[in-house]
């Protein structure tokens, strides 16, 4: 498995997410971090499983929350670029990519 580290905003936008589901009720947040938990750890272990969203960015969407992960495979690690809402613009990440 490869480790992970997020972009700068990644981290945030995946912070306050969990917030907001906490917001709503604590059981919500813990089971928001628990399923992108669970993408982070599925796309470290099996980088190269899940579909181009734009070459070489690739994406696992989750089936509870409306959020994806967007991600890029590196030599030694896998770089979060995005912990993305599903409902916002599609292509709002896109100057994370170096």
């Amino acid at each position: 498995m490869k480790p992970h580290g997020f972009h700068r905003e990644a981290r945030s936008e995946y912070a306050q997410a969990a917030q907001d589901y906490a917001a709503v009720g604590p059981e919500l947040g813990g089971r928001f971090y628990d399923e992108m938990e669970r993408l982070i750890a599925e796309v470290c272990q099996w980088p190269g499983a899940y579909r181009y969203i734009r070459p070489p960015i690739r994406r696992h969407f989750s089936t509870i929350f409306p959020y994806g992960v967007l991600y890029e495979e590196k030599p030694e690690i896998v770089r979060i670029l995005a912990v993305m809402p599903l409902h916002r613009d599609p292509d709002y990440w896109v100057h994370r990519i170096e």
